[in-house]
């Protein structure tokens, strides 16, 4: 429905260099890499979520995981 083409893009890449100018275009773009890998990276190294049931939760390592006798 939206779909974006050439001419488009064109259009677009016309109006961020009239708007930030030939020189700025790789800091964004740099900027704009370093934001996508720290996404993906984020994505991929999620921690599991904290409200696990007690049984699925790993056992501790301090005293309070241990009875006492």
């Amino acid at each position: 429905m939206f779909g974006i083409g050439m001419p488009e893009l064109l259009v677009i890449l016309v109006i961020v260099l009239l708007i930030f100018g030939v020189g700025k275009l790789p800091e964004i773009g740099e900027g704009l890499g370093r934001a996508i890998r720290g996404f993906r990276r984020s994505m991929s190294d999620s921690e599991p979520p904290s409200s696990l049931p007690e049984k699925d939760k790993p056992p501790k390592n301090d005293a309070e995981g241990k009875k006492s006798a």
